[in-house]
């Protein structure tokens, strides 16, 4: 079956980052191509589940404060009106209304890491809402959607392992070094996935150290959920890319 990723995605200023630009390559090189994407993104919660644009339709810049030359990325991949039957059927018989926003771009969640990971943008590609960030719901939206794997949709999660930027602005490390909030929560979520802990991966908020400071809210940590309900790996990932990218966590993994 195709893999399933849970990837830190970053801001736009990423393509600015040589190294992990090159990463996330790296990672798609390694991978058999897929005949479609599916994207979960930290930046769309709404409920019922939407789909988003099934046609090639302008991206959502949905970031405020950056130079000129972030709001004129393009990323123009073919719609995937296809795939979008094939979720709406998927989702639907488990009686779950699905509705459609076809205006809607890929917001930076999805085009940020796919301009490095196909900058061809020849893959047809689909962007879902998350209509919930409970982890258990959202797990249980990753097992209905398992089956697109078997026929070679690649499936999404793209958030950020840690996430609190007024807390970074506080606490920033020194010499390069990540707030011990940070490091504190990649530490155990990297151990808690080595170890297939899905208990505790799903209960995180009470589990983990310093939960509460590394996702206020937890929107950037939630899609790693659909990810792990689509997988068959237990709750166990491998880890792709780790380090910090200003004192956040981007541990990104691969689940099969």
């Amino acid at each position: 079956m195709t893999p399933v990723l849970y990837l830190s995605h970053g801001a736009p200023p990423l393509a600015d980052d040589a190294t992990w630009t090159s990463q996330l390559a790296g990672w798609s090189a390694d991978l058999e191509k897929p005949k479609a994407i599916l994207v979960v993104s930290a930046h769309w919660e709404e409920a019922p589940l939407t789909l988003g644009a099934t046609t090639t339709v302008p991206l959502v810049y949905d970031f405020w404060g950056f130079p000129d030359r972030y709001y004129q990325v393009e990323y123009a991949a073919p719609g995937a009106p296809e795939l979008a039957d094939k979720v709406r059927k998927l989702l639907r018989s488990s009686h779950t209304p699905v509705h459609d926003a076809p205006d809607r771009g890929l917001d930076h969640g999805a085009y940020v890491p796919l301009v490095e990971m196909y900058p061809d943008a020849d893959i047809p590609v689909l962007q879902v809402s998350m209509p919930s960030l409970d982890p258990r719901e959202l797990f249980d939206l990753g097992r209905k959607l398992a089956p697109l794997r078997d026929e070679g949709v690649l499936i999404i999660g793209s958030g950020f392992f840690t996430h609190n930027l007024s807390a970074l602005r506080e606490t920033d490390g020194t010499d390069g070094a990540p707030p011990s909030w940070s490091s504190e929560f990649d530490h155990w979520g990297a151990e808690t996935l080595r170890e297939g802990d899905l208990d505790a991966l799903l209960d995180f908020q009470r589990k983990a150290p310093a939960a509460a400071i590394a996702h206020p809210r937890i929107e950037h940590f939630a899609p790693l959920f659909v990810s792990l309900g689509a997988s068959s790996s237990e709750g166990k990932g491998e880890t792709v890319i780790d380090g910090y990218w200003h004192g956040l966590a981007k541990r990104s993994l691969q689940f099969g």
